[in-house]
């Protein structure tokens, strides 16, 4: 079975037109004449409002401070790298091979970024009812839980306290580089704690970046201290 054939049987779902999951799955590395950033446009939309529905549904009592919480726990690209890695997506894109020798299977961004087409052109061929099917089993697959408390991690403040609470001081956020379009930037941050750097991560936000470098921080330094 080939890659696009299994991330069908998985979605449990099967293009009319092939193309459009080719498309859904290629990296502009690939250097064809097209890629999937047009699909990933379009399905960041899709799975914001089903997110949003799926919230809304499930938790009458929360207000919408709390949705919008949940929501942003959900919908960025830590949280569609969850769903990719689960479905394994990253076997499945189409890689340039320095892009692919780069570690690009498994870049939360990259795999963000298809998850997110691969939703679009379901949409496009198919429209919302089977994107929303999709979605939903996949995040309470990946989220046996899904709360306030559980969804709302802010890794910048448990490190904080970690450090302080060993090493006296409070980490230092670096931005390092920054890349792409003024319209669809990555940014790159690195955490620095008394000299030295301990973690770098690359997000569509400087917070985004902020909370992945934090979380990878937080699992090095209890490692060190264990």
């Amino acid at each position: 079975m080939d890659q696009m054939a299994r991330i069908e049987q998985t979605l449990g779902y099967t293009f009319e037109n092939k193309q459009l999951l080719r498309e859904a799955l290629t990296h502009k590395s690939f250097k064809q004449p097209y890629n999937n950033e047009r699909l990933e446009f379009l399905g960041d939309a899709v799975l914001d409002l089903i997110v949003g529905e799926y919230l809304f549904e499930h938790f009458p009592k929360h207000d919408e401070g709390k949705l919008s919480k949940m929501r942003a726990s959900l919908v960025n690209e830590e949280g569609f790298a969850r769903l990719a890695d689960h479905i394994k997506l990253g076997q499945a894109i189409f890689l340039s091979n320095a892009e692919e020798n780069n570690g690009g299977r498994s870049k939360p961004s990259l795999l963000s970024n298809a998850f997110e087409a691969v939703i679009g052109a379901i949409y496009l061929e198919a429209g919302l009812a089977p994107v929303k099917t999709i979605a939903t089993t996949l995040l309470e697959s990946v989220y046996k839980e899904i709360s306030l408390d559980t969804l709302f991690k802010d890794h910048k403040t448990a490190l904080q306290e970690l450090t302080q609470a060993h090493f006296g001081i409070t980490p230092e956020y670096r931005l390092v580089g920054s890349s792409g379009p003024d319209h669809k930037k990555e940014f790159t941050i690195a955490i620095v704690i008394d000299g030295k750097e301990y973690a770098k991560a690359t997000g569509k936000s400087k917070k985004t970046a902020q909370q992945e470098a934090a979380q990878q921080t937080i699992a090095r330094l209890k490692e060190e201290l264990s």
